[in-house]
This record gives C-alpha cells, structure tokens and sequence, in this order.
C-alpha cells in the first residue's frame, strides 16, 4: 500500500509538496523525504502532529525522546510505520521543522494506493520554494511586534497564535488547479 501525502506551508504562497511512501515505512522515512523534497538540513530536530480535522495535535511522533516527565507516551520516528498511525485517506498532520519559532508544513494523506508498493519515497509534485528552515530571531521576534502593533491598533484584544507566516491557514492552499476538491468542514 502507498500513501500520497500533499505538504503545504502557511508561510510561502503557491508552495506544495507531494509525496509517495509505502504505508510500511517510518516516519523517519517521511521525514528524510520531506526534507530532500525541500532542501533542509535532516539533522534538526523535528516531530509530527498526529491532528484531528481542524488541525488540533493529538498524538506527537517525535525525532528523539527529549527525557519528557510526563506520563504520555513518546513515540520516536524511527519505530514508528507510517500504516500504524494513519489508516484513512484526509488524515491530518503538522511537521514541525523549526521548534524555535513553531513553524509547520501541513500535511494531509490525499490518496491511499492499495496493491502496491514503493521501495523508496518519491517526490511526484514540487511547486514553489518552501519557507527557510529557520528564520533569524530578530526578524521573527520584530514579525511578532509588528503583528502585535496591528492587533492592538485594531483593538482586538487577543493576539492570534499564529505570529509567522499569513494571518490564518488557508486551507484551499492544498488545492490546484487539477487536483481533487477536499472539504475542510465536515
């Protein structure tokens, strides 16, 4: 069985990945593919965000166990198979790529392909240039001021987690022309 997963960024406008893995490889495989697919350095720390569809976490898959002290589970990369997790075609996930800043790419399982297999994953769609890996903290931090300046000057009293990157995640970012409609409200 394969599984096609479309990656897009709330960063960077017209960015998409996709890409094909056999359901048997680990996330350590997703993650290697990831970050050939966009050029990253596959020694930074990362995870997984197993979300449910309006993108809550639920389940994290981590690179490395960080020595948690509290009672969840931690589930590593490299013993995780990919078909162990996700099982249904919409199935939702953040990556984490930049813990700093908190920066995602969002993932959704597109297609499942049964009756097949694939040795190694593939990238079968590359559109744009993905967001920098990490971002210089002085930018961020001044991303951050500058958006709290706009928040307070529009007198909303709650600033919006989402401080890099477009002011809300658009979902329709997972569509093209060509592509298959998804519904985010069900």
């Amino acid at each position: 069985m394969i599984f096609n997963f479309r990656i897009v960024s709330d960063e960077v406008d017209n960015f998409k990945r996709e890409i094909k893995i056999d359901a048997e490889a680990t996330f350590l495989d997703l993650k290697n593919a990831i970050c050939d697919a966009v050029g990253f350095d596959k020694n930074q720390m990362s995870s997984f965000f197993l979300c449910d569809r309006n993108w809550e976490k639920e389940k994290e898959i981590t690179l490395e166990d960080m020595g948690s002290d509290s009672d969840q589970d931690v589930w590593l990369m490299e013993d995780s198979v990919l078909s162990d997790f996700i099982d249904d075609e919409g199935q939702k996930m953040l990556f984490t790529f930049d813990y700093l800043t908190d920066r995602n790419f969002f993932i959704e399982m597109r297609e499942l392909i049964t009756g097949k297999t694939l040795k190694d994953p593939v990238c079968t769609l590359a559109l744009g240039n993905p967001p920098a890996q990490t971002v210089d903290i002085d930018e961020f931090d001044a991303k951050i001021d500058a958006k709290a300046a706009k928040v307070a000057a529009a007198g909303i009293d709650d600033l919006d987690a989402d401080f890099y990157g477009n002011d809300e995640f658009n979902p329709d970012e997972f569509d093209a022309a060509g592509f298959d409609e998804m519904t985010f409200d069900e």
